[in-house]
This record gives structure tokens, C-alpha cells and sequence, in this order.
């Protein structure tokens, strides 16, 4: 089975950024030239997740708040004591979601619901540049 190999490059503002990726992981399917399988993107970063979600404004402040709310920024975090930099809440939420979602695609084209996009949330408190990696398996 043909593995093929690809990254998305990424910006964010940090802070629970969400991004909608899901065109750029459907080009990378399309460019692949496979026709069948499984594409996963991993986000190698201790701070962002990925997960899915219909992408519009109320589900995104949905999010936000509901992280907020199960862990929320101001706590006190053990990482902020040992480190400094005030993140200790971004890792406990990207620990909530995972690094890393596998979308089945089928005639070359993602298998996802009406109203389901794959979406990057960067939790960090900064700004960052990110890399996905991106990996689709499958048949010609």
C-alpha cells in the first residue's frame, strides 16, 4: 500500500486559535494521487490538538468557552512553576483533544459529515508557526 508523505505550514495567534484545515488536507489527498484509504495529520506540539467540527462562529465560541470553563487559564498549573511561561493550561487541553486525526477519503475525496471540517486549535499563549505532518495511505 502507497504511503505518501506531506505538511501544512501554519500560523496561529495562539490562545485557542482554531483554524479550519480541511482544504489544505483535501489537496493533499487530491495531490497524492490515491484514491482510497486513510490520511491522518499529526501535529508534533505539546500545546495544539486537532479534532473535528462544524466551523462557524457559535461552535467555535462554544469551544472556547467550554475550555474555559473545564480549564481555565487563571488555575494554578504545576508546568507554570516549574517553567515560567504560562502555558500549563494550553498542554492540559491539547492533552483533552490528542495530536493527531485519521479521515478516511474515498474517489479522492474526504469522507467527512455535511457540516464536519477538520480543525487545528493552537492552545499555546503566543503566537506560533506550526508544521503538520500529514500522511495518506492507500490505493491508486
Amino acid at each position: 500500500m502507497p504511503v505518501k508523505n506531506q505538511t501544512i505550514s501554519l500560523q496561529t495567534r495562539g490562545d485557542a486559535d482554531v483554524l479550519d484545515i480541511t482544504t489544505q488536507v483535501a489537496a493533499a489527498v487530491q495531490e497524492s494521487r490515491l484514491r482510497d484509504g486513510i490520511v491522518t495529520i499529526f501535529c508534533p506540539s505539546a500545546t495544539s490538538a486537532l479534532t473535528t467540527l462544524e466551523y462557524e462562529s457559535g461552535c467555535i465560541s462554544d469551544l472556547h468557552r467550554l475550555f474555559d470553563e473545564i480549564v481555565a487559564p487563571d488555575r494554578q498549573y504545576a508546568h507554570n512553576a516549574r517553567w515560567g511561561d504560562g502555558n500549563g493550561h494550553s498542554h492540559v487541553r491539547a492533552a483533552l483533544l490528542g495530536p493527531s486525526l485519521t479521515v478516511p477519503f474515498s474517489h479522492g475525496r474526504l469522507t467527512l459529515g455535511t457540516w464536519q471540517q477538520i480543525i487545528y486549535v493552537d492552545f499555546d499563549n503566543r503566537p506560533r508557526q506550526r508544521e503538520l505532518i500529514v500522511q495518506i495511505m492507500g490505493e491508486p
